[in-house]
């Protein structure tokens, strides 16, 4: 073979690195309750001064800090350290587009814990959660995520409200199922303001949501209707449902018999809008929304991340037609839509 194609030398490097990627969670997480990355942006940037910030060790300091600038998270120079873009934009509390929060739910000892027992979880082919795992009723899990995860989703609220309306200005309802922060109800409320939104999810929740859409300023234009969306009266006619981050928890027959009864309390032409992690049919590409199943198989009973493909056969089994899949540009999700 010509040594400009031999290929590189078979190491264990892989192996090594998938073993210790725990340190990299805790690290960061770590930084993060320290309030370390707003001591590092503040400046100057020496172990002493971040340590009084962070009411931490020296010699803790140093060694975090070091191993986050080996990960790529922090830049090193004459032994003070400095913001990458990375964390400047996404871990410094100070930034506008801070993702800081979602370490709180990213790294809930309960959404954590069945990784543990990820064997067991393997063989039975279910999480080792309790009842229905993340999406027991009521699980308190949900009210952090409303509070915490916000950050992340705000990107994805524009472009579904965007591609919901389609121009659209006049009155009309809006069905906010499993609402969580609201953000996609309220971003709907923004563009329309003639849009009244109903967000479903546990009381709890909504009560974040609501408090979002009183900041957005369209509190008069947002209703909770608290409970389970497999068991409360929708209501209706809406023209347009909302389905954000949810199928994916469920068996196919469930989210099947959930669109049914979406499809039933929207009007004639009506349109139910899906965001959610979206893998190609290989189901290993791209690698972010294809391994997103893995969490599901962790945290729930029987829930996938489905390709377009399922996810299209389920609409048209629930009486959908016109249905299309719409990446989000710059992100892991995907928007499919589908007409009543």
């Amino acid at each position: 073979m010509h040594a400009g194609n031999a290929e590189a030398p078979l190491t264990p490097a892989l192996i090594f690195d998938m073993l210790q990627a725990h340190q990299r969670t805790s690290a960061l997480k770590a930084a993060i309750d320290l309030d370390l990355f707003r001591a590092v942006g503040q400046g100057p940037g020496d172990v002493a001064s971040i340590a009084r910030h962070c009411s931490a060790s020296e010699r803790g300091i140093r060694i975090l800090c070091d191993f986050l600038t080996i990960q790529g998270v922090l830049v090193k120079e004459n032994g003070a350290y400095r913001h990458s873009p990375s964390s400047a934009a996404f871990l410094d509390p100070r930034s506008p587009s801070c993702l800081a929060t979602i370490a709180q739910f990213l790294g809930n000892p309960a959404m954590r814990e069945p990784y543990d027992r990820l064997a067991e979880v393997v063989r039975t082919g279910r999480t080792v959660m309790p009842g229905d795992g993340s999406v027991e009723p009521e699980n308190p899990v949900w009210v952090q995520f409303a509070e915490t995860m916000a950050p992340m989703m705000a990107p994805m609220a524009g472009p579904l409200g965007a591609v919901v309306l389609e121009g659209h200005t006049g009155p009309m309802r809006v069905l906010d199922i499993a609402a969580g922060h609201g953000l996609f109800g309220i971003e709907i409320a923004k563009q329309n303001p003639q849009a009244h939104v109903t967000g479903l999810d546990w009381a709890p929740v909504l009560r974040v949501a609501l408090d979002n859409a009183r900041k957005a300023g369209v509190a008069e234009r947002y209703d909770m209707l608290p409970g389970s969306a497999f068991e409360v009266d929708f209501g209706g006619p809406y023209d347009a449902v909302l389905l954000t981050n949810f199928l994916h928890h469920f068996d196919q027959p469930t989210c099947v018999a959930l669109l049914k009864k979406v499809h039933a309390a929207l009007r004639p032409g009506g349109r139910a809008a899906t965001l959610e992690f979206v893998p190609n049919e290989d189901r290993v590409s791209p690698p972010m929304p294809a391994a997103f199943s893995m969490t599901m198989l962790a945290t729930t009973a029987a829930g996938d991340a489905y390709t377009l493909s399922e996810l299209t056969a389920m609409y048209q089994q629930a009486g959908f037609t016109n249905i299309a899949g719409r990446p989000i540009p710059m992100s892991p999700h995907t928007i499919v839509i589908g007409r009543a």
